[in-house]
């Protein structure tokens, strides 16, 4: 069992405030991901769990046990780090096995932890090799496996890919995401990257200056963002948010359409404008197009879309899709 459950949870630095009040229940055996800009708080709500950082106020319960108070060695939680951490004089096998090793375990069954584990990471052919010897995914994995053999309640990740490069990135978050599916156990990973929050999470948690602006499934955040904070952040490229006229047309202080859910056209359809830059990026053309008394808009289009930097072309937005939000920043709901 795994669930957690954050009640009234806050963290104060003097009289500076950076977790304002979080509450949260996490199923156990789900994987959610924090998300959230660079000193929002994400890494701190995760510590405190932990039990790295103390509570300043609240309850953090563990399958509804309050652990406040109990020291990390004995809140049942493994925990990966953004570096790996590990033992350069040791072995891959000595690594995985040091925190069973000073748990006082068998010898024998400790060999047993670490082989299984070896197995599920395919870590097997590197188990007597040393840090220096192996990949920077390699070392992740083996910092993991020192995660798994200790059987926690949950495993806590605090952004473990960013110092791998971006393809390992992407075959890690494969690997952590079938890990975890395999091992069923609740996970909570931290992440100020948005494309791993949305690809690897049941669900996410988005948070901005301390507090929980939303928590839901990937799509449901996606499809139906309760503010301009999540609306913006969310989905990449960003979402495109139109204050003024145009949204004062529609009843709103600002509306927002996707990028995706713009139909680029050459007959003057929609929103007329001059491309100021087009990507090309095989897959997917981005355009950044420059609209008069709007400002530069995103449009994703197909691949062999052929535009020039230059060109006048028409954006015409899917009235299904425009999100609407009023003057505090909330959404508009019909």
């Amino acid at each position: 069992m795994g669930s957690i459950t954050l009640d009234g949870v806050r963290k104060s630095f003097g009289a500076h405030e950076i977790i304002q009040g979080a509450d949260l229940e996490i199923a156990d055996g789900s994987f959610v991901v924090f998300v959230g800009p660079s000193g929002c708080g994400k890494t701190t709500l995760l510590r405190m769990i932990a039990g790295l950082e103390d509570v300043s106020d609240g309850r953090i319960l563990i399958d509804g046990v309050n652990v406040v108070g109990v020291p990390p060695a004995k809140r049942g939680l493994s925990m990966v780090f953004q570096s790996y951490a590990l033992y350069p004089h040791m072995s891959v096998r000595g690594n995985i096995a040091f925190g069973l090793k000073m748990a006082g375990l068998p010898k024998a069954e400790i060999d047993q932890k670490v082989e299984n584990a070896a197995g599920i990471l395919n870590l097997t052919p590197y188990l007597e090799r040393k840090p220096r010897d192996l990949s920077g995914g390699q070392r992740q994995r083996v910092a993991i496996g020192r995660a798994i053999v200790r059987e926690p309640k949950a495993f806590l990740f605090d952004e473990p890919l960013s110092n791998l490069d971006a393809a390992l990135r992407v075959q890690m978050r494969l690997e952590v995401t079938r890990l975890q599916r395999q091992l069923a156990t609740t996970a909570i990973y931290v992440t100020h990257d948005q494309v791993e929050a949305m690809t690897m999470a049941d669900q996410i948690v988005v948070l901005n200056a301390g507090r929980i602006e939303q928590f839901g499934s990937p799509l449901e955040l996606y499809e139906r963002p309760n503010n301009l904070f999540v609306a913006g952040f969310i989905g990449s490229p960003k979402m495109n948010l139109i204050a003024g006229q145009l949204a004062a047309a529609q009843g709103a202080a600002t509306i927002g359409i996707r990028p995706e859910h713009v139909v680029v056209n050459r007959d003057g359809k929609g929103w007329t404008g001059r491309v100021a830059v087009a990507e090309h990026l095989g897959s997917d053309t981005f355009l950044y197009v420059d609209v008069p008394e709007v400002g530069t808009l995103t449009a994703r289009c197909p691949g062999e879309m052929h535009v020039q930097v230059g060109e006048t072309i028409g954006l015409a937005p899917d009235p299904t899709r425009l999100h609407r939000f009023d003057k505090d920043g909330k959404a508009i709901r019909s």
